[in-house]
């Protein structure tokens, strides 16, 4: 498995793009992804993959944004999972998953990441942080069967 402790997994694809820290930046690393996803040949993971670059690299812009610096999304896919990483350069502003309240609009995003990534966590960086997460890349696979 990919994580950020196990840099050994054979990477099969890579993508890495720093955004500004706008909420436009938002949209567009998700029609990016989506394009390099099936292009890859791993469209079935579009959807889940949508939902967590947008809610990680969200997070960054609201709770990680410093003026002046970027953030980065990283994508990475292993032979068992697609790694996504999103980096900014606040380190002290820490996500955590916290009870959602019906009426508050936020707190959904890491509830949402956690259902459908088979694991995420923080990693520090020398500057910021680094929040990554995992899909696996079997689930949901179509079948080869009958082509």
């Amino acid at each position: 498995m990919l994580s950020p402790h196990d840099p050994v997994e054979t990477v099969l694809h890579e993508d890495l793009l720093d955004y500004t820290p706008f909420p436009g930046s938002v949209r567009l690393a998700r029609y990016r992804m989506v394009r390099l996803l099936r292009e890859w040949g791993y469209g079935h993971l579009v959807d889940d993959a949508e939902l967590v670059v947008a809610e990680l690299l969200t997070n960054a812009i609201v709770h990680g944004r410093v003026p002046g610096r970027l953030v980065r999304v990283h994508l990475t896919v292993g032979k068992e999972v697609l790694r996504v990483a999103v980096s900014d350069a606040k380190g002290e502003a820490r996500p955590s998953v916290r009870a959602a309240d019906g009426d508050d609009p936020g707190g959904w995003g890491l509830l949402l990441v956690q259902a459908v990534a088979v694991r995420w966590g923080v990693r520090d960086r020398e500057v910021g942080k680094t929040v990554w997460c995992e899909l696996d890349v079997r689930r949901g696979r179509p079948s080869r069967r009958g082509r």
